[in-house]
């Protein structure tokens, strides 16, 4: 769940609140960019600022590492968007190790709550820090906090507000363990379609099929990443349009779904029952732009449609 920024967020906010971060674990250097430079994470740069040692595992059962961490005499871990831990690891610290989960679990266990909550048109959600067990995200609940959610919001937006509440709910669930002992509840049986599995590219793809209000959400719930996409069918071509923006209209859809209506340097969709208005797109190989910029560039056929 979440982005390494959570990570490093949370770190900052440990530091400033006085607690000892004797060591960080974060993944090995990764090559990125055009020239495939092996890169740090942004928890390495930020921890190696502070002065901070790093640990950058390949395995996570190696003995040299485990053997690492028992050197730092360890007595508490803090998960924040990392992978999924061995019980060599999570269960060597004195006090245990807790995660940060950016949703109210029991719902939205899984690796994408934000942009599941969004999808599924909630009302609210929040973060939660529980003690990590073998499975994944099932462990004892420590402390969670609620936030609403604004229902114009995207997932990029309602990350950010997540970040800066979990960030602070680590430092308050690291205090309460310290002071100990805390007082945990066991996560209920999650009987409700409220998973959050990781996104993959056919996942994003966009159903005009459905109601305006089911595809408005799905747009945001996917913005700014990985982005809802859709295929333009337009004068016999097909294009990949990724829409990170749009906005519901009180209009009845005036044709099948897909199809589109361009007027006034707008561009309007028709779904199920509504039409939604597109605000920002882009086009396979081009930047993403506002609809009234795309159009100056873009004939669109009479007969042009998503699909």
């Amino acid at each position: 769940m979440g982005t390494p920024d959570f990570a490093v967020a949370s770190l900052r906010a440990l530091l400033e609140a006085g607690l000892q971060v004797v060591a960080v674990v974060t993944a090995p250097d990764r090559p990125a960019g055009r020239g495939q430079k092996l890169q740090a994470s942004p928890v390495k740069e930020f921890a190696r600022s502070e002065g901070i040692p790093v640990l950058q595992p390949v395995r996570l059962k190696d003995p040299g590492f485990l053997e690492e961490l028992r050197n730092f005499g360890v007595n508490l871990q803090v998960v924040v968007a990392f992978r999924m831990l061995p019980q060599e690891v999570w269960a060597l610290p004195e006090y245990g190790t807790f995660n940060l989960h950016a949703s109210l679990l029991p719902d939205y266990r899984g690796a994408a709550p934000i942009n599941w909550a969004l999808i599924n048109g909630e009302a609210e959600t929040g973060v939660t820090t529980f003690f990590i067990d073998e499975k994944i995200d099932t462990g004892q609940i420590i402390q969670q906090r609620r936030l609403p959610i604004d229902p114009k919001e995207t997932a990029g937006e309602l990350h950010d507000r997540l970040m800066a509440l979990g960030a602070v709910l680590v430092v308050e669930t690291a205090r309460a363990i310290a002071q100990g002992p805390v007082q945990t509840v066991a996560q209920k049986h999650l009987t409700t379609d409220k998973s959050a599995p990781k996104l993959f590219r056919e996942t994003c793809r966009i159903d005009w099929d459905r109601p305006a209000r089911q595809v408005f959400n799905f747009i945001r719930g996917l913005s700014p990443y990985p982005a809802a996409w859709t295929e333009l069918e337009n004068d016999g071509a097909a294009l990949q349009v990724k829409i990170y923006a749009a906005a519901e209209t009180h209009r009845p859809a005036q044709g099948p779904p897909g199809t589109l209506l361009a007027a006034n340097r707008a561009l309007s969709v028709n779904t199920a029952d509504k039409m939604l208005e597109l605000k920002v797109l882009q086009l396979e190989g081009k930047k993403r732009m506002p609809i009234a910029d795309l159009l100056n560039g873009l004939q669109l056929s009479k007969s042009s449609h998503f699909r």
